[in-house]
């Protein structure tokens, strides 16, 4: 990429896309098109279609994507699968009518079977059967990948696809209905904390900025301690008692959302297609993952995100929960012999991250 071509983030206000845009600030680029939803409805094949025909841009990060952890994936089954299937159909397809000369496709680590074997390589992708809970989540993102290899294959373009693991950072979901693990953990401490401090200034504080349920500070104490209770923030006498699904076993990698645009720009500016394809008889299994190549349980993670907020009070697993899959670690050796490695350690990026999340 040139520092003045025209790069197009889709899903900017999201985690990864924000993190990009900034990296792009960063680096000295100059021209870079985001357009909020009520600007353009990625889920509408013509807006899209008149939108790449207008702005034609040279480059485009496909970050736009619906998200949420297991309770919402396995909730919104219908919404997961159709409207991730909708929106990179949409933005791929117009991106080669409208001769964009590079795609990056953000995919996820849920692509994996269930009890594929760990370290997660790119070759276990469609080996056996997926995670029953995000299943038309993953089956959409594995539609992106085909789709990237194949218009590749069949078009000329140079469209990768790359798939990050558990990512955290600014700009993250902390609605605790929709949520991914680590940020949930983070809100659910933090809150805790407050509880146990009795500080109902800053409680108000939080739930104003995020409401939960239609809860915000000016609902009544007893509406207040409902909610929270029911999302697993309870206090009996000075003790203060965090639910958590689950039994904390299941292991998770975690990668800071900046350094996930590091290697966004990294793989754009390059890695092209023919440096992943080459040498194969059938090509496929393209993709490239993207993570820090260690992990930890779910409960290390939560005693590590208690120490970085403060929160004092009792952890409680409930193991009637689902886990979901049991290990989800990345094998990253194709994109480390490609020529990036992630720096930013967990502890640090927590620490970072929960900063933000207090003067939010």
């Amino acid at each position: 990429m040139q520092k003045d071509s025209k790069i197009y983030v889709a899903g900017h206000l999201g985690l990864v896309g924000s993190a990009i845009i900034k990296r792009l600030e960063k680096e000295g680029y100059s021209n870079i098109i985001v357009k909020r939803r009520s600007e353009l409805e990625l889920l509408d094949q013509l807006a899209v279609s008149d939108f790449f025909n207008t702005e034609k841009p040279d480059y485009v990060f496909l970050a736009a994507a619906k998200v949420g952890g297991i309770m919402a994936n396995n909730t919104f089954r219908g919404a997961f699968i159709y409207e991730n299937l909708q929106i990179q159909n949409n933005i791929i397809h117009s991106a080669y009518k409208a001769g964009v000369k590079n795609l990056l496709f953000l995919g996820s680590s849920c692509i994996y079977p269930k009890n594929a074997a760990q370290p997660l390589k790119e070759g276990s992708l469609l080996t056996e059967e997926l995670e029953y809970t995000n299943e038309p989540y993953a089956i959409a993102k594995i539609a992106g990948i085909k789709m990237c290899e194949s218009y590749n294959l069949q078009y000329g373009t140079d469209y990768i696809s790359v798939m990050p693991t558990n990512l955290y950072g600014p700009n993250d979901n902390y609605n605790l209905e929709t949520s991914h693990v680590l940020p949930a953990l983070i809100r659910k401490m933090h809150l805790g904390k407050l509880l146990t401090n009795n500080n109902w200034e800053s409680i108000d504080n939080d739930i104003n900025s995020r409401p939960i349920e239609g809860v915000t500070g000016s609902s009544s104490k007893e509406e207040k301690v409902a909610v929270l209770s029911k999302f697993g923030i309870s206090k009996n006498g000075d003790q203060v008692t965090i639910a958590l699904w689950g039994s904390g076993l299941p292991k998770r990698e975690f990668l800071h959302s900046d350094d996930m645009a590091a290697a966004c720009i990294y793989v754009m500016n390059s890695i092209s297609f023919k440096d992943v394809a080459e040498g194969k008889t059938e090509i496929r299994n393209t993709h490239i993952n993207i993570g820090c190549g260690e992990d930890l349980t779910i409960s290390e993670l939560a005693e590590t995100i208690s120490k970085v907020v403060g929160f004092s009070g009792k952890l409680d697993w409930d193991s009637t929960k689902p886990d979901g899959t049991m290990r989800k670690l990345m094998d990253v050796s194709k994109l480390s012999k490609l020529g990036w490695t992630a720096s930013i350690s967990l502890v640090n990026g927590l620490e970072d991250v929960y900063k933000q999340y207090c003067q939010q």
